[in-house]
């Protein structure tokens, strides 16, 4: 029997909403893979909700990578997304020090979306993140994420997909990293561009015209489980592009309260091996 693959996933840990780790854990488990779960804050809600309670975990998440420092653990892939305070950016560079030789450092710089930065998010952490992203082998940003990274406002946006394909070929050159970029539009499809070793390829699927919480942190975890399974960089973003994708046209379908995510548990087949 072929060996598990496991994850070391920094991620908040979000009671209500479908967001962070919650759909991270549920995604990678289905396709196979052991998720070890770090939470980097635990939420009672995910924070587009007024009155959210919140817990920084930032002296935990020392503690638990220093145990398995200790138990000499390796991990085939550490995925880091949602982070809470600048320290952080130093637990998770020392949880991606736990990856195998050849694993997977994929960083999902969790920032902003829609053209706005999140509340949370202070310049000294986006400034740590963009130190997280130089140090990634993946890096997932959507628009917002991408045009801080490239030092351009939030709200900015590229123009046409010429000029999305040479921000994803500027952000795979400046952070040394293979690239995704979602968020992106072309009339009625949802396009997801991704750029490996100067080459651009790019996932198609329709759009649906609802907006969810948590997409972006399940199409991460979705990518790196087929990444873990040898897929190549575009081949997983469309695997990860048509799940999310038929997880939100369920979710529309069915009628759900779009503040508390996308209804994956019933798409979950579409990600068993």
């Amino acid at each position: 029997m072929e060996k598990q693959k496991k994850v070391l996933a920094m991620h908040d840990l979000t009671a209500m909403g479908r967001v962070a780790l919650a759909p991270v854990m549920t995604a990678l488990g289905a396709m196979g893979h052991q998720c070890v779960p770090v939470p980097t804050a635990v939420f009672s809600t995910h924070t587009g909700i007024e009155g959210f309670r919140t817990v920084d975990l930032t002296d935990w998440m020392g503690e638990a990578i220093a145990h398995y420092e200790g138990l000499e653990l390796r991990f085939d892939a550490v995925l880091s997304g949602f982070l809470s305070s600048p320290a952080q950016a130093d637990r998770v560079r020392a949880g991606a020090a736990r990856k195998t030789p050849d694993g997977i450092f994929l960083v999902d710089p969790v920032m902003g979306d829609n053209g706005k930065i999140y509340k949370t998010y202070t310049p000294a952490l986006v400034a740590r993140m963009a130190e997280l992203c130089r140090q990634a082998d993946v890096i997932t940003p959507n628009v917002t994420e991408a045009a801080v990274l490239l030092g351009r406002a939030p709200d900015d946006a590229p123009g046409s997909l010429d000029e999305a394909r040479d921000w994803v070929r500027r952000l795979s050159e400046t952070y040394g990293a293979r690239t995704v970029m979602t968020g992106l539009s072309d009339g009625d499809t949802l396009v997801t561009l991704c750029c490996a070793g100067g080459e651009t390829g790019e996932a198609r699927n329709a759009r649906v015209g609802a907006y969810y919480p948590g997409t972006g942190d399940l199409f991460a975890a979705v990518l790196l489980g087929g990444l873990l399974r040898g897929q190549a960089l575009t081949a997983a973003a469309q695997c990860a592009a048509d799940f999310v994708g038929a997880c939100i046209a369920g979710t529309a379908a069915a009628g759900d309260d779009p503040r508390w995510g996308v209804r994956l548990e019933r798409e979950l087949w579409r990600l068993i091996p």
